[in-house]
């Protein structure tokens, strides 16, 4: 069925088994976002101390920094079933009303990339969210009624990298509002540990601390480079993840102290090459390296703003003083484009 490939239960999503391994259930396990976790854990008790459904949650940020292992922690937390579901995946009207019409009372629906719904299925989900009612108009024109379903209660979580291509009427309709930040290397540091624990993996202290540090701040990453420096150390190494190992397997993935990797630097030399330092459109940066303009805004630039290795200006992005000297190059140029544009 139609609706079986938009909903996914978690019991049954199986995509990685090793993601969902490692993967905290409780909100004592989750490490870092720690005004975020506070705050959803006095939300979560003060609803089930009401015996109500948990108002709906918007969770914004960069990606891989938990939105989604939230998600399923506020499920747990409350005791409740989840249903998972992506918007470009709901692409008519009869799909979220197939996903709204499955809910149980008590369940917790998990909207990921929510800000790519089309805004015409959008106004299905306001008398949802506010009512716990569906409005649906069958027929053909001429001959077409309105039918009002009514809806068990339920708890909406959405998932967004960019909360601003939100529309005003959806964002206001969510009582709990987070945006997520980069880890510090102190809680990138804990969870490595607890990866490798949870996976039985042996990992040095300057190990863990050297993977952390080269994780861009998000734990997604820090889990993935774990994986392929546990591959070095159990090909090369004798299965311990020591700071050599860690140290070879991530120069020869190309991920520097600073934990960029070759389209950080592409991204960064085309400026400096191509455009002069900047400033440059993201367009014309998107066609200069060959990465989509989404995946620059997304991935990629969250980051180097982040560490002052790029800047934003009305004009388009232009190159800091800082990435001359990270990536060892001089940087009269740039100080002159700066000085022209005003920026000095």
């Amino acid at each position: 069925m139609k609706e079986e490939s938009i909903i996914k239960n978690y019991e049954l999503d199986s995509e990685d088994e090793l993601d969902n391994t490692i993967r905290p259930e409780t909100i004592d396990e989750y490490i870092g976002q720690n005004d975020v976790k506070e705050n959803i854990r006095v939300f979560v008790q003060a609803a089930k101390m009401r015996k109500e459904p948990l108002d709906h949650v918007l969770l914004y940020g960069p990606p891989g920094l938990g939105k989604t292992t939230l998600a399923f922690i506020i499920a747990h937390e409350l005791g409740a079933n989840i249903k998972t579901a992506s918007g470009p995946s709901i692409e008519k009207s009869g799909d979220l009303a197939a996903i709204l019409s499955s809910l149980e009372p008590g369940d917790v629906l998990f909207i990921d990339e929510i800000h790519r719904m089309p805004r015409y299925i959008e106004e299905i989900l306001y008398p949802a969210m506010e009512d716990f009612s569906l409005d649906i108009i069958v027929g053909s024109e001429g001959n077409s009624r309105n039918i009002k379903i009514d809806l068990p209660p339920f708890t909406l979580v959405g998932a967004t990298t960019r909360a601003g291509d939100l529309s005003s009427p959806l964002r206001d309709r969510f009582g709990i509002i987070n945006k997520l930040q980069f880890y510090t290397v102190e809680e990138l540091t804990a969870i490595v540990k607890r990866t490798a624990r949870v996976l039985g993996i042996e990992i040095d202290d300057d190990a863990a601390v050297e993977l952390a540090k080269r994780s861009r701040g998000t734990p997604r990453i820090a889990n993935r480079l774990f994986k392929r420096v546990r591959d070095f150390a159990m090909v090369e190494g004798e299965g311990v993840i020591t700071l050599e190992i860690t140290n070879k397997a991530l120069d020869r993935l190309k991920v520097d102290k600073m934990g960029l990797d070759n389209t950080d630097r592409d991204l960064l030399m085309a400026i400096i090459t191509r455009f002069n330092g900047g400033p440059v459109g993201v367009d014309a940066l998107s066609s200069s390296i060959g990465e989509e303009v989404t995946t620059i805004e997304d991935v990629y630039e969250p980051y180097l703003l982040q560490e002052g290795l790029l800047k934003r200006t009305s004009r388009g992005r232009v190159v800091t003083d800082r990435a001359y000297e990270v990536l060892g190059l001089p940087h009269r140029v740039e100080r002159n484009v700066q000085t022209s544009l005003g920026l000095e």
